[in-house]
């Protein structure tokens, strides 16, 4: 900051237009945190809104504190590590489904009851679109965080560990759940019925399964994508430097 305050003022021409570098530092310094607070203030609406009217407040918690932990976490090492707007974005889809699911709960949201009916479905699968995107977000945190701030460059590398760590993440999630309903529903009929969902007994691998699709989506078809974003963010960080 002292720098900025008694360096001479330089001007440069950016497509013909004349800015000086103190106005130039201004706009980097605010658009590091332009999409962050955009997020935050986004997270925080839509988790007053899921917790208005909640259909069970332990399902509540338990289904968004995952989330919570992980929106406080990305805006404490925003300074330290900025990820890329894909990433971000990614994420909030995926807390916008979690605070879908912990409002209504994943067995009663209406526009999946919906289709259920329609289609004449045996369950309501909007929790196999929770796992799924349990898969897409952990994988390009990891494939982010390798590439970035490991350097790694080997794609099958970054790609596979990217896969294994998120259906890592969705196997403890598994665990995590049980264990929830070990101290919250002891001996009570609800906490089975919540582990084998809507009567399905498959249901941890039916969700690990939706998580894997998830990962692989995110390391192939989303690939191109996220590398842009991240290109994109290195450029911006690189103007700053200069800065």
């Amino acid at each position: 900051m002292l720098r900025y305050l008694i360096e001479p003022v330089k001007m440069r021409s950016v497509s013909g237009v004349m800015i000086n570098s103190r106005d130039e530092h201004v706009t980097i310094v605010k658009s590091k945190w332009g999409l962050m607070r955009l997020f935050l203030i986004g997270t925080i609406l839509v988790t007053v809104w899921s917790f208005i009217g909640t259909a069970d407040l332990f399902t509540w918690v338990f289904e968004l504190m995952l989330g919570i932990a992980g929106v406080l976490f990305l805006a404490c090492i925003q300074k330290q590590f900025r990820f890329s707007n894909f990433f971000l974005s990614v994420v909030f889809i995926h807390y916008v489904i979690l605070a879908l699911g912990a409002h209504y709960t994943y067995a009663e949201m209406p526009l999946f009851d919906w289709i259920q009916q329609q289609f004449d479905l045996q369950r309501n699968h909007f929790d196999r679109v929770g796992h799924f995107m349990q898969g897409v977000t952990p994988a390009l945190l990891v494939v982010e965080w390798l590439s970035r701030r490991i350097e790694l460059t080997n794609m099958k590398i970054i790609s596979t560990t990217a896969v294994c760590a998120a259906l890592a993440f969705s196997a403890f999630y598994e665990i995590l759940e049980w264990l929830w309903v070990i101290a919250f529903y002891p001996g009570d009929k609800e906490g089975p019925e919540w582990l084998g969902h809507q009567g399905d007994i498959w249901d941890a691998q039916g969700d690990m399964f939706m998580a894997l699709c998830g990962a692989l989506l995110a390391v192939s078809l989303l690939s191109s994508f996220h590398r842009r974003s991240i290109k994109a963010l290195e450029g911006r960080e690189a103007s700053s430097e200069e800065a």
